[in-house]
């Protein structure tokens, strides 16, 4: 299992089994990476502005059924977008102007490989319950489970307050109440 640089556990042994679209990546298979940050590789800018900075991984005209190896690319990052925890489905709930912590935590799934590079950038969201039992023990992250209880009373929690908070109750009955 690859584990972080600490030696605790990612939760899996793959992460590019995780690995979605290229954060990099444009809809018409061109690499934003080349063209926004040309001054952190201007080797690999200058060869992909050659190309018309063409993805040098994804090819938009081929029909192939095949996943692309993105481990090829030195500039690949994948960020998972989905807020709900990636192993036990726990959706976000967020509190707008709070102090609270979020319930979902991004997760690294890959670090610097023999001590030297950072590998590329693939996170995932999880809980923070699911997020402490990866990196505490031997859980995995696709691993098939419920919500921990605890995740589930945070969340109803959260949407009790947001309750309170869309109800509205007009001045006339308020004060009608306050004469009583």
């Amino acid at each position: 299992m690859e584990r972080t640089p600490n030696g605790t556990a990612v939760g899996v042994d793959d992460p590019y089994e995780f690995a979605g679209l290229c954060d990099y990546l444009t809809g018409d298979g061109r690499c934003r990476y080349a063209y926004d940050h040309y001054e952190h590789d201007p080797e690999f800018a200058r060869e992909r502005a050659r190309e018309e900075y063409a993805c040098p991984i994804v090819d938009p005209d081929s029909d192939s059924e095949g996943d692309p190896e993105w481990a090829d690319c030195q500039h690949f990052r994948s960020r998972n977008r989905d807020r709900e925890c990636v192993r036990c489905g726990l959706a976000e709930k967020r509190m707008a102007q709070s102090e609270a912590r979020p319930l979902l935590e991004e997760h690294h799934l890959s670090y610097a490989r023999d001590g030297d590079q950072l590998s590329h950038e693939i996170t995932v969201y999880l809980c923070r319950w699911c997020h402490a039992k990866v990196h505490n023990s031997w859980a995995r992250i696709t691993d098939d489970v419920a919500p921990d209880p605890e995740a589930i009373a945070a969340l109803e929690e959260r949407r009790g307050r947001e309750y309170e908070e869309m109800g509205f109750e007009s001045a006339a009955e308020r004060y009608r109440d306050d004469e009583r």
